[in-house]
């Protein structure tokens, strides 16, 4: 017994003397996967004539999982790329059609590169970081309801809408914590600069000030 519990030990007492492996270093490959919530910070334009003045939009939030693989650079400096399933929101009314309801969804995949500057030494147990990058906002499936058809006003068939995809900016800062070697617990929080546009089948036009922010908690490997 007493053998045993020695050698329990000394291998205790190894593992707290390696060193730990760094949420990236130069060279190193990591991998990470957990969930993701994007809520949109919306200031709608009016759509246009004809349509009650004042009709505004709100997009609702949405929790998707999401994936992510980096490659770093330096031991400081690295690239991710970020991606996810589709998210799902739903489009309200807002100014003078606020209390309307749901106007219609529409699913975006927002997959963004990041170019990451990581702070403290690849040791360190504690890594916050701050990135830039590029996201590409894909607009899909984008489906109206009959309030929608009904606020457009043309006494036609059912309105229906598109988004336009477009490239915007996002910052990012995070935090990556290792649980050991290999495995560490990553969370962060992003800000993207949007600005769309929806066109309506009715004719009508509507500009939308999207800017979402994110918030994401993921578990990531090292290889």
């Amino acid at each position: 017994m007493k053998l045993r519990l020695h050698s329990v030990a000394i291998l205790l007492a190894a593992i707290a003397a390696a060193p730990a492996a760094s949420a990236q270093s130069a060279g190193q490959w990591t991998v990470k996967a957990g969930v993701g919530k994007i809520t949109p910070k919306v200031t709608s334009g009016d759509v246009s004539a004809p349509a009650l003045p004042g009709s505004k939009a709100d997009v609702g939030p949405d929790t998707q999982p999401v994936f992510a693989a980096a490659y770093g650079l330096t031991d400081n400096l690295g690239v991710e790329l970020d991606l996810g399933l589709p998210y799902t929101h739903e489009i309200s009314g807002a100014g003078a059609i606020q209390g309307v309801g749901v106007l219609g969804t529409v699913k975006s995949l927002p997959p963004t590169l990041f170019v990451h500057y990581r702070f403290f030494k690849p040791d360190a147990l504690v890594r916050p970081y701050a990135g830039l990058g590029a996201t590409y906002a894909y607009f899909t499936d984008e489906t109206g309801s009959g309030k929608m058809t009904a606020l457009s006003d043309i006494g036609g068939p059912p309105t229906t809408f598109t988004i336009k995809s477009k490239l915007a900016a996002t910052f990012q800062v995070g935090v990556a914590v290792n649980i050991n070697a290999r495995w560490f617990v990553d969370a962060n929080i992003s800000k993207t600069w949007l600005k769309t546009q929806v066109n309506f089948s009715s004719g009508q036009r509507q500009d939308m000030q999207l800017d979402p922010q994110a918030v994401t908690l993921a578990l990531g490997y090292k290889f």
